[in-house]
């Protein structure tokens, strides 16, 4: 591929060496420079990328896509392509570069403070049973055909984002759904996507301060982006924002909620808690009109599900594929149920800070358990806040709570514990102290009761303890597992 097509969507003002030349590659780490490669210098928390462009040079780069005056080596033969924002560029480029793969695909971007992760994989679960092939970029992974690839970012790098894509369209996969985070879509990294559709599932203060969103407005803003670059947006119709995250819009839009007003409504919701299950069944109006049920605890779940049912429609999925997809969802480390006995409930949940937390034993209240009994830990080197406020949140909500150990880097998990434990002291809720998390594990399941609602929070889709800067393999359902067994087969 020559310069000149490389940068045909560019607006940019060019000096330097011809753009007729060929090119071997678009850059963007100073370590991976190559000979004859477009180097785009971006400007990074930590690193300018622009302090890199004499050593491009040097390195041979072809071109050199730039926001601003860079030093150069005298009688350098380099194309100086100079643009108004270089991570908008990157977009472009890294889309030139794959052949613009995401024309090949039909793709979903899910925004929002909470739920995106859920609804992707509700959203792949329901496509895939009605026969469609389906990528995914998410927080936990991303999912191509067979090859699963943890996650680094919930959005990549756009020149990731388009490497990922073409690897979708040569597997021969239709369909990809998404997590857009405000960062991704802040940082351009998300620019040169068609998106089908545009989700938005709700929002709340968050990702505020040094190197993220400056106030709420400006995290507002960057949320509704998505909406002026697809074709369709479906929106949470309940969240007191939605006409804010749609301001200056381009697309058409539908919603979703409770509400008389949404175009998609759920109505007669009722938890339901039996056999060691706890799930949400609702009836749908409007838009589509059939009962459903899925089983996932909690409100959160019924607007979850509405939504992949409103972005299903769109795909011509039929009632009955919809129904059967939702009775089997599961997310990995998102109230992820584990069937062990229909005596009692056992999940595992991603929830690591007191506001989750919080969100997460307030839900399971709803279901009026026998008791309500908590396992958790805090990682070391963070704010010990974090540690009062989760012990604090336990100690009124749980009626026993665990305490246990979570990735303590290089704390003594003990000390940890004993932070957890000044929480907890202000209330006056149950509580012990089991260090070793599957002696911990082992503890709940030999101790459950008739009607208990057990929830492993804090580790979710993590497989993995970290101690003093090394990650050891720890997988929840891995120990789960062994108990039992040990458990059944006593030595």
């Amino acid at each position: 591929m020559t310069l000149s097509e490389l940068i045909r969507e560019l607006n940019c003002e060019m000096t330097g060496k011809s753009p007729a030349c060929d090119i071997t590659g678009v850059i963007y780490d100073s370590r991976k420079i190559i000979k004859d490669c477009v180097f785009v210098c971006i400007q990074g928390a930590n690193f300018d990328g622009h302090q890199a462009a004499a050593e491009a040079c040097e390195k041979g780069a072809a071109a050199i896509v730039t926001q601003k005056d860079v030093a150069l080596p005298e009688n350098a033969d380099v194309c100086v392509v100079r643009v108004g924002d270089t991570r908008e560029a990157l977009a472009k480029l890294s889309a030139a570069w794959f052949h613009y793969p995401a024309k090949e695909l039909k793709v979903i971007g899910v925004t929002g403070t909470k739920g995106k992760t859920t609804t992707t994989y509700l959203i792949k679960s329901i496509l895939e049973h009605a026969g469609r092939r389906v990528g995914l970029i998410g927080t936990i992974e991303v999912i191509i055909g067979e090859k699963r690839i943890p996650a680094l970012n919930t959005t990549p790098e756009s020149y990731t984002l388009q490497e990922y894509f073409r690897q979708m369209a040569d597997e021969g996969i239709e369909i990809v759904v998404m997590e857009v985070s405000s960062q991704g879509l802040m940082m351009h990294r998300t620019d040169a996507i068609p998106f089908e559709l545009g989700i938005f599932t709700n929002i709340e203060p968050d990702h505020i301060g040094p190197n993220e969103h400056a106030d709420f407005a400006d995290y507002l803003r960057c949320k509704g982006l998505l909406f002026k670059q697809c074709q369709t947006g479906i929106l949470n119709a309940d969240d007191a924002h939605i006409a804010q995250v749609l301001e200056g819009h381009t697309c058409s839009t539908e919603t979703f909620g409770t509400g008389e007003n949404a175009d998609l409504r759920a109505v007669h919701i009722s938890y339901v808690n039996q056999n060691g299950s706890l799930g949400v069944a609702f009836d749908t109006e409007g838009l589509a009109n059939f009962h459903a049920y899925i089983d996932i605890p909690g409100m959160f779940s019924v607007y979850n599900a509405l939504c992949a049912i409103a972005v299903c429609r769109h795909f011509g999925i039929s009632e009955e594929d919809v129904q059967a997809a939702l009775l089997h969802a599961k997310v990995k480390g998102r109230i992820e149920l584990i069937k062990l006995s229909p005596d009692y409930t056992l999940m595992i949940d991603y929830a690591h800070n007191a506001m989750a937390l919080k969100s997460l034993l307030t839900t399971l209240k709803a279901y009026d358990p026998g008791r309500l009994v908590c396992v958790f830990g805090c990682g070391g080197n963070r704010a010990k806040s974090r540690r009062f406020e989760m012990g604090e949140v336990s100690g009124q909500l749980a009626d026993l709570t665990v305490i246990t150990s979570d990735n303590p880097r290089f704390e003594e998990p003990l000390s940890i514990i004993a932070d957890i434990r000044t929480g907890i002291e202000k209330t006056k809720g149950a509580y012990v102290e089991i260090p070793d998390r599957k002696e911990a594990i082992r503890y709940v399941i030999e101790n459950a009761q008739k009607g208990d609602v057990i929830v492993l929070a804090g580790k979710g889709h993590e497989d993995y303890q970290e101690i003093k800067g090394v990650k050891y393999p720890m997988d929840e359902r891995v120990l789960i597992k062994e108990v039992v067994e040990e458990l059944n087969n006593p030595s």
